[in-house]
């Protein structure tokens, strides 16, 4: 994958929405066993949405929610499987941080997967707190400050 095969965009109609929760599903419902009540929750309706697009092609998503006093909360991340290792979620994440940069807000928080630690790390985000379960997986608070 070329760097100009690679598209992120905010969800921006039906269509996008459909692919950002295609997406979600395969990753977090059919791969890591996440009940859909879980999954899908009444902040969707307010968040932003990004929809990352290889040729065209749907490949990967990312939320931001406004947590207030400044703080974003970058959630639902996931890249379909056949499309991990290219860049897109870094990518995701990066594009993720700017929409927050354009909402004025001064800093990005998550709940990483302890798998996923490494990965948000090298991205400048630190972890904080104890480990805890959701959905039955074990995360990890991080944040990562905007400049």
């Amino acid at each position: 994958m070329s760097s100009t095969d690679l598209l992120i965009r905010p969800a921006r109609d039906e269509r996008d929405r459909a692919a950002v929760f295609a997406i979600r599903g395969a990753v977090f419902v059919a791969e890591q066993r996440v009940p859909i009540a879980e999954e899908w929750d009444a902040r969707d309706a307010g968040a932003d949405h990004l929809l990352a697009l290889v040729g065209g092609v749907p490949a990967g998503t990312a939320r931001l929610l406004d947590r207030g006093e400044g703080a974003g909360l970058l959630g639902r991340m996931a890249v379909l499987p056949e499309r991990r290792g290219g860049g897109i979620g870094a990518a995701l994440v990066r594009a993720v941080e700017e929409r927050a940069r354009e909402r004025g807000l001064t800093s990005v928080e998550l709940h990483a997967q302890t798998h996923a630690l490494g990965f948000y790390e090298r991205l400048g985000y630190t972890a904080h707190g104890e480990e805890f379960l959701d959905a039955g997986i074990p995360h990890r608070h991080m944040v990562r400050g905007l400049e």
